[in-house]
């Protein structure tokens, strides 16, 4: 598989009233095609600050970024607007980007029936469940037929109980559409169950501290049923240590 993102020696400074603050020093990993990748570390270690900069939405100090194609970005809030359908809402980003086109709207809709949202369309974000409002968010996202799809704690926001589920149908449909993901999470669970590997930043200023290979031996993986593989325990309790923030 060719790799469609690659960082090198990523570092990232910024001005502070108390002086100079480095947030990231010499970051360096890459995601091959059809990946899903989780970035976990520390609280307030840098991980959203380098999701941001993968995006194009803050600038790096130093450092090489290579993308190989166009991103989609995903935030802890689903962002709909309240006022508008289900459906003008998963369209919103065709409108902005200038590419509402016959074809993109009958390709919104093919994934409005593929995914269970089709007959809530005419729906308004109030009447749905916060599941369902992630998978309209998600929705909105593919629209654009990004190659890379950028999730900052996409899925924070929700209880557990919905959190697990939402995490099983995101995981489905990125791999259903061949989408590669780069999450950024505080959630080691959730990480280990939908990534296929894992990139351990330390704190601050963050650097790559491991990057672990996630393996399930099973058919029909999902995020459910990694969680009852023997194996899952292992991979939280090593992630778990060189997380600890006293080590």
């Amino acid at each position: 598989m060719k790799e469609v993102l690659k960082l090198k020696k990523v570092s990232k400074r910024y001005q502070a009233k108390n002086g100079e603050v480095e947030a990231l020093s010499n970051i360096s990993f890459s995601v091959k095609e059809g990946e899903f990748v989780s970035i976990i570390g520390p609280s307030g270690c840098g991980k959203s600050t380098l999701l941001s900069i993968i995006a194009g939405l803050e600038p790096k100090t130093e450092g090489d970024i290579q993308i190989d194609g166009n991103t989609g970005y995903m935030l802890q809030k689903d962002s709909l607007l309240e006022w508008r359908s289900i459906y003008d809402n998963v369209l919103f980003g065709l409108e902005i980007g200038h590419k509402k086109t016959k074809e993109n709207e009958a390709y919104v809709l093919e994934l409005l029936k593929k995914y269970g949202l089709y007959e809530f369309k005419d729906k308004y974000p109030t009447q749905l469940s916060g599941g369902m409002r992630q998978r309209a968010a998600l929705i909105r996202t593919l629209a654009i037929k990004p190659n890379i799809l950028l999730l900052d704690e996409a899925f924070s926001a929700l209880d557990y109980q919905t959190r697990i589920m939402v995490t099983n149908d995101i995981f489905q449909i990125l791999k259903n559409e061949n989408i590669t993901a780069v999450i950024v999470t505080h959630d080691i669970s959730e990480a280990i169950s939908m990534s296929d590997r894992v990139v351990v930043l330390s704190k601050r200023p963050a650097t790559v501290k491991s990057i672990h290979n996630i393996e399930f031996e099973m058919d029909n993986r999902n995020p459910i049923n990694c969680r009852e593989s023997p194996k899952f325990s292992k991979y939280f309790d090593t992630i778990w240590k060189e997380l600890d923030v006293h080590a």
